[in-house]
């Protein structure tokens, strides 16, 4: 019996994903749960697990193709009484006998065709547009009308790639859409100083880098051009549309960690021993973050038009470096944990993001970021926000410096700390306050840490 193999939904916002690698080529034969092919989403990179035991009979979407949600990307053909054990398979077969607009012929991350030649028909007056809440927020911070948009997503969808191109055409304001009538083209952007390149919102890093340089002195000597892979775009879309949105600041301070380190020394052989879990620096910054946050709520805030929404919760994403790339899982109601049950909660979520096994609502809805370019051994670094958050924290390395303490030269672990912070919501007076407090959890530690 043949079995479809679909395109699963991986979270209530994504609506495609992109085919990154099979792990199984036409013709092997397959057991249930296997991992099959790994996808790459707006939210996660993810192995998805064949549905049913059997050969692979045939592979219908080839690796970097993206497709909609529910698209049959392979037919496994079951092994007797395996079809009973592929019950998730039944809708997918469903939806696939309806006629559906076919998927774009581009990844997401590429830019659409800015003069579409026939526009998709705009949906009828009071019809809500089919957009997912990335595309809505991009738009909101452009002032752009969605329903404006052709979308060239799943039966019209308005896709990130959509209003991205859109963003960077200048797209379809949101006052254009009050006065009626047909859509006009978009009007001509204003003109700019020789040799700077144009705005580009959330446009691909190729895109920008082709309009700061000219192509022909892009390439001399010799090189060797290797694709971006779909998890470097998805970063470089989101570094690109941060820049684009928060006017960064930073502020650089440092700590004294001299008694953490000399605690972290004593009691990692017995935290690891009873808690079954390592014992590393991250917890203890994570804690002070969140005293931090709990005493100066703006940093821990985000911004939706001309509102600044105040989280109540702490949910603080910690940057995962990867061999493929980055990813910010997040640690949810880090106010509500403990230091055991924050170290416990961070270090599943680093061992299962280096294996492709977080969830999408394991790394979204952050409210603050911390990353540790000090793991590499950097003094500090000056972090880009991760949007929506309006601030994230760099940590640098940990050394022994020579410090003066009480007119005294003395040996102490030091590190610096960076914040870099969105100006529309942050003020210097606040980020310095936020860090003085920070400081101050760090250099006088008394939680208990079992």
């Amino acid at each position: 019996m043949a079995v479809d193999v679909i395109m699963p939904q991986m979270g209530e916002s994504i609506f495609e994903g992109t085919i990154t690698k099979w792990l199984k080529k036409a013709g092997d034969k397959i057991e249930r749960d296997e991992p099959l092919f790994e996808i790459s989403t707006d939210k996660v990179d993810a192995e998805i697990p064949s549905p049913s035991a059997g050969v692979l009979k045939e592979i219908k979407v080839g690796e970097g193709q993206t497709v909609p949600i529910q698209t049959v990307v392979a037919i496994i053909e079951a092994s007797d009484g395996a079809s009973s054990s592929a019950p998730a398979a039944a809708p997918a077969k469903s939806e696939a006998a309806k006629p559906a607009a076919p998927p774009p012929a581009a990844s997401s991350a590429a830019p659409a065709p800015s003069a579409p030649a026939s526009p998709a028909p705009q949906p009828a007056s009071g019809e809500r547009v089919r957009s997912s809440p990335l595309v809505r927020k991009i738009a909101r911070e452009n002032n752009i009308d969605v329903s404006q948009i052709p979308g060239t997503g799943a039966g019209g969808r308005v896709s990130k790639s959509d209003i991205l191109s859109a963003v960077q055409s200048g797209g379809a304001p949101a006052a254009a859409a009050s006065s009626g009538g047909a859509t006009s083209a978009p009007a001509a952007p204003p003109a700019r100083p020789a040799g700077v390149p144009p705005a580009t919102g959330g446009a691909s890093a190729s895109a920008v880098l082709e309009n700061a340089v000219p192509r022909e002195k892009m390439y001399f000597g010799h090189y060797e051009v290797q694709p971006m892979s779909v998890m470097r775009q998805r970063i470089a879309e989101h570094m690109v549309l941060s820049k684009h949105v928060s006017p960064h600041v930073y502020s650089v301070d440092e700590a004294d960690m001299t008694a953490i380190a000399t605690l972290r020394a004593k009691m990692k052989a017995k935290f690891e021993e009873t808690s079954g879990t390592k014992l590393t620096f991250m917890p203890f910054f994570v804690r002070a973050a969140v005293e931090a946050l709990r005493a100066f709520p703006t940093v821990n805030a985000s911004v939706d038009g001309t509102n600044i929404i105040l989280h109540k919760e702490c949910n603080i994403g910690i940057a995962v470096a990867l061999d493929w790339g980055l990813i910010v899982p997040v640690i949810k109601n880090a106010e509500e944990k403990n230091f055991l049950g924050i170290a416990r909660t961070m270090n599943d979520l680093a061992e299962r993001a280096r294996a492709k096994k977080l969830k999408p609502d394991e790394v979204s809805e952050g409210t603050f970021a911390i990353t540790n370019p000090g793991v590499f051994g950097g003094l500090f670094g000056l972090p880009v926000i991760n949007q929506p958050n309006v601030a994230i924290l760099g940590l640098g390395t940990i050394e022994k410096r020579p410090v003066v303490i009480d007119d005294a030269i003395a040996i102490r672990s030091m590190v610096y700390l960076t914040l870099s912070y969105d100006h529309r919501v942050v003020d210097g007076a606040i980020a310095h306050q936020f860090m003085a407090k920070l400081k101050h959890t760090l250099e006088n530690w008394t939680e208990s840490i079992l």
